[in-house]
């Protein structure tokens, strides 16, 4: 026969019940993934599996080979925590339907998940992938432009649902928008992006997101970007941008009739026997004034930055140019770049691309100096903010 105390101890231990389980749904309901300050803080320095899954229509179009577990260990191995992956999926799906083909995002999944193994802090995004958007910042194309943005982000996103905030999207790479008008149309696409991942629940709700500036350039997105898109949770999205500056020194291959490829950068680098190779511009006070900018603009007002892609590569020279401070200004300005970004809370990516730094087949690094002046780089900056 059941008593009052017996009624009254099992009304208790079910009240206990209801609020257990009323404790347990909420904090489910109210789980979420970190911020992007957070994550960012984490991050140390990223590098770029390049010219591999965005190479036009197939992972090795552009020599980048089968990517294997091998070459993600062994950028990790090298130091980096973070990896950017640039994607296409224009040529992976059908471009009426925008439905992209599953063997494309089992294969992208595929080598996410060896850098979600390593451990490293992973990003991918929709590259040039043909110019469907990036070169169709324009009223006229808009439309058409986010509706496909609309139908490959809800795909994506909801195929990568799953994972946890090591993995993140970027919308775009970079979007060729030059003046405010571009500038508006750019921002559609990006709400449209961050609207379809949000779209499809689970960690995408609250999963950081990557947005570019204006062509990626610090001082077009200086000017306008002045808006950030919405977002329906606050502080999960970050602003990209890229740094190939002076474009003489990190991208130019041959003179032109407006000036000459740089060969020497930095402080004690120049060659006096072959000055008209030292660089004139895009030196170390430039670097500090193009990331001071995106500081002020982004960092401290709680943004964070990235800067997707940077770098620049050793020539082989002749007499009487100077090989040796060739290599030392290379080594030297990734040094220099990483230690003035990550100083001011700017995560930099380094640009690999087959043949570069990396052997793609081997994993072997192939140029040991300049992933040592790039870590240096982290410590320097590291050990200045402890004072």
């Amino acid at each position: 026969m059941e008593t009052k105390s017996d009624f009254k101890l099992q009304l208790f231990l079910r009240t206990i019940q209801i609020v257990v389980f009323g404790f347990l749904v909420s904090t489910t309901i109210r789980a979420q993934l970190p911020t992007a300050q957070y994550i960012v803080g984490k991050m140390k320095v990223g590098c770029n599996l390049g010219n591999t899954l965005e190479a036009i229509c197939g992972e090795d179009a552009w020599g980048g080979g089968h990517t294997s577990r091998k070459i993600i260990d062994s950028i990790k191995a090298a130091g980096f925590n973070t990896i950017r992956l640039p994607c296409a999926w224009f040529c992976h799906s059908d471009t009426n339907t925008n439905i992209i083909n599953t063997a494309w995002l089992a294969r992208v999944k595929e080598i996410v998940d060896y850098c979600i193994t390593d451990s490293l802090y992973t990003i991918i995004n929709i590259h040039w992938d043909n110019g469907w958007l990036e070169a169709h910042i324009n009223a006229s194309d808009s439309a058409k432009v986010n509706a496909r943005q609309l139908a490959y982000w809800t795909q994506i996103a909801e195929y990568f649902k799953e994972y946890d905030e090591h993995l993140l999207f970027a919308s775009a790479n970079e979007p060729h928008a030059k003046d405010s008008t571009a500038m508006a149309i750019l921002l559609s696409y990006h709400q449209t992006f961050i609207n379809a991942v949000r779209a499809t629940g689970g960690n995408n709700s609250s999963r950081t997101l990557i947005v570019q500036g204006p062509s990626a350039d610090i001082e077009l997105t200086n000017k306008l970007m002045n808006t950030m898109p919405k977002d329906q949770i606050a502080d999960r999205l970050i602003v990209e941008v890229h740094y190939y500056t002076p474009y003489q020194f990190c991208l130019m291959e041959k003179d032109a009739d407006w000036g000459k490829v740089f060969y020497y950068w930095g402080k004690g680098n120049h060659s006096t026997l072959d000055p008209t190779r030292n660089a004139n511009w895009g030196e170390e006070s430039d670097v500090e004034k193009y990331f001071g900018m995106m500081k002020t603009k982004f960092v401290d007002k709680g943004v964070p930055v990235i800067i997707g892609e940077y770098g620049a590569w050793k020539r082989k020279l002749n007499p009487p140019c100077d090989q040796t401070r060739n290599d030392a200004s290379v080594d030297y300005y990734h040094k220099y770049i990483v230690k003035s970004s990550t100083s001011k809370g700017i995560i930099p990516f380094l640009w690999d691309t087959p043949g570069g730094f990396f052997d793609r087949n081997t994993g072997v690094l192939r140029d040991w100096s300049v992933i040592n002046a790039i870590m240096q780089g982290v410590k320097d900056a590291a050990s200045e903010s402890q004072f």
